[in-house]
């Protein structure tokens, strides 16, 4: 081809008229910006076309709460037995009868609970991972948040087989009923997944009072998306051909779906198990808020009073528990998906579950024990310590220190990065924001998507939260863009060498089952609160997922192609650049995608440390127990991540269709 026809080519290209139309709107978006006094309607919203769709809201929570406490307070009794039995077993003593005769049997032995941590680890993995789990237990027990960590613990170990239940039962029924996947079950799931966590607890406080079972409910909403979305994926992955065998062989449709279909999903299912886990666990702990209890309150405490020792301390308790809950649930994955979990129903219980049958026995020992041996039953203080007073002296020794380098880098970042960005973002005319998005969903996706899109943006101005939308987006955009930067050339770096990923998995791994809180206690004491440190939060919690998606986006185009380009006579950079990359984009534009959702639901939790944007908006109408202004919020901020995921999602779509 010659240079003349690539010309040629280039100039009919449907790109070139895409670019003018860019170029006209963004022409006509600054012209109103330009003419803002005489457009101000267009600019900012006018404040008397506000729908008031908080005060319906209010309106519908209020007559809920007066018409239906019957039902809400009744589920809470009932939901109430085994949450009350879970957290006596774990984290207080049961009571049987009343005042001077009542007679107290004791919680779980703390060794027991170790012992058996550890047996639980050796089962599903070995020696190693044994050590690991009844390591960080009894990490827990040493530092002296035992019974804040069982507290939390109990809490899952009831509303993690709920979330397991319900997801696989929705999994199924959006599996073999395509139209309510498409119209029912994928909206709600994306607004449950979307909406911050802060704004369950509302209706929850609201409806079922402040209790460890609104808690409870609260995390059973958050957590089973993923579950419902690994049983559709899992029972769509199955071959046809075990369908049509079970078929041949005379299995009914029941015995077939969880005889043969749902055995088969098994390995994705338990992926499906290890992130309800790891959700349920973090929800728990902003659940904390209304009556959870345990390590999340310990947190949210410590911050409150600034006690950055205690804070750091509760948080790496939340971290061991995190990691313990994750290797185990991975474990068992991986176990259960080669084939180990058959046993020999012809020997006894104790021989085919050794460590299960040791396990209890150690742990009915050790509580009996605890009725004479105090130890046994609580864990003494004299073994029990504390390194609140060095984190106390690490943070004053830096103050002292390396204040004034910290302060100049914080004071020019806000001077210069975040003040200006702030001030477009504010800024920006609603009206053109929605032209600009539903123009972009219309290029993307077509009609449907540009009309999605335009309407959810201007749910955000109609409602009279703009400017905390545009306040939520620069903090957002700025943290996700920052955390792009980091993320995709460490990704590149993963991607060219094994030695690298090698030292890049461990640590991604990591942070990857950290609780989102935990990124903030260590932050707080370095820059204190504001938008620097709620930044610099976000991008950590944020940018695992530029690095994964990068990093298996370049692994995984084809080595036919690679081979090719190879013989072709380009060099390893060509290959990269011109081979690699442009394939793997759209991969790495979903790991964009899921870095900026990521980054939206940190920078929520953020506004607990001075943001002013839409979580405080949700963090006032929790305190104020208003409804209709947290849920509206909460609306907002799922719809700012809707509107991102659905564009750039068309975005990717677009990209893999034009590759091949």
């Amino acid at each position: 081809m010659t240079v003349a026809t690539e010309v040629a080519d280039r100039r009919t290209s449907p790109i070139q008229p895409w670019l003018l139309v860019w170029a006209l709107a963004l022409a006509a978006v600054l012209a109103v910006f330009l003419l803002r006094g005489q457009l101000a309607w267009a600019v900012d919203y006018p404040s008397a076309a506000i729908v008031p769709v908080a005060d319906w809201v209010s309106a519908v929570m209020n007559w809920m709460k007066r018409n239906l406490s019957w039902l809400t307070r009744s589920i809470t009794a009932i939901l109430g037995v085994p949450l009350d039995f879970a957290l006596d077993l774990l984290a207080k003593n049961f009571k049987i009868g009343a005042g001077a005769d009542a007679v107290v049997l004791p919680r779980l032995s703390w060794v027991g609970v170790c012992a058996a941590a550890f047996l639980a680890g050796r089962a599903a993995g070995g020696w190693k991972l044994g050590a690991l789990v009844g390591g960080c237990f009894l990490y827990i027990a040493l530092f002296g948040k035992w019974t804040s960590a069982m507290l939390t613990l109990g809490l899952i170990s009831i509303a993690v087989p709920f979330c397991l239940i319900t997801g696989l039962l929705v999994g199924i029924w959006a599996w073999r009923r395509p139209w309510a996947e498409r119209l029912v079950v994928s909206p709600a799931l994306d607004l449950m997944q979307t909406i911050p966590t802060f704004a369950y607890l509302i209706p929850m406080l609201l409806l079922f009072g402040n209790s460890p079972v609104s808690a409870m409910i609260a995390t059973a909403i958050f957590a089973t998306p993923p579950m419902v979305r690994a049983t559709m994926l899992g029972l769509s992955r199955v071959p046809v051909e075990i369908g049509e065998f079970s078929e041949m062989a005379g299995c009914t449709p029941r015995q077939k779906l969880w005889r043969v279909l749902l055995p088969s999903a098994r390995p994705t299912l338990m992926i499906g198990v290890n992130q309800v886990i790891m959700l349920a666990l973090n929800m728990v702990i902003i659940a904390s808020m209304i009556g959870a209890g345990g390590l999340g309150y310990d947190v949210l405490l410590a911050l409150r009073a600034l006690k950055v020792g205690e804070a750091m301390e509760a948080g790496l308790a939340i971290v061991a528990l995190a990691i313990a809950l994750d290797r185990l649930s991975q474990a068992f994955a991986r176990r259960n998906s080669a084939g180990h979990a058959h046993r020999d129903e012809a020997l006894s219980f104790r021989r085919r579950y050794p460590n299960l049958s040791l396990a209890l026995v150690l742990i009915v020992a050790t509580t009996l024990a605890g009725l004479f041996v105090p130890a046994f039953a609580d864990v003494p203080k004299s073994m029990t310590f504390t390194t609140a007073p060095a984190w106390k002296a690490g943070v004053n020794w830096i103050t002292v220190n390396w204040f004034d380098y910290i302060e100049a880098f914080r004071v020019a970042l806000i001077l210069y990065v975040l003040n200006p960005l702030r001030a477009f973002c504010e800024g920006f005319p609603w009206l053109g924001a929605v032209f600009l998005l539903g123009l972009a969903g219309y290029q993307f996706g077509g009609v449907r998507l540009a009309f999605t899109v335009a309407l959810l943006t201007l749910f955000c101005a109609a409602t009279g939260l703009w400017e905390k939308t545009m306040a939520t987006v620069y903090l957002c955009g700025i943290s996700a863009f920052i955390a792009c930067l980091i993320g995709i050339p460490i990704g590149f770096l993963a991607s060219r060498s094994d030695r690298v990923e090698k030292i890049v998995n461990p640590i991604i791994d990591t942070l990857q089952v950290l609780p989102s809180f935990c990124f903030i206690i260590p932050v707080v004491m370095l820059f204190r609160v504001g938008d620097v440190t709620a930044m610099i939060a976000t991008v950590a919690f944020a940018v695992v997922p530029a690095i994964r998606y990068t990093n298996h986006g370049i692994r995984q185009v084809p080595p036919a192609l690679i081979e090719a380009a190879v013989v072709s006579g380009c060099t390893r950079r060509q290959t990269f650049w011109k081979v690699q990359l442009p394939l793997a984009l759209p991969e790495i534009m979903l790991g964009v995608n899921q870095t900026i959702l990521m980054a939206l639901a940190m920078i929520i939790i953020c506004a607990m440390i001075g943001t002013r944007d839409l979580g405080q908006e949700v963090f006032i109408a929790l305190s104020k127990a208003d409804s209709g202004r947290g849920i509206v919020a909460g609306l907002a901020i799922a719809f700012i991540g809707i509107v991102a995921d659905r564009l750039f999602g068309a975005w990717s779509a677009r990209a893999r269709a034009r590759l091949g």
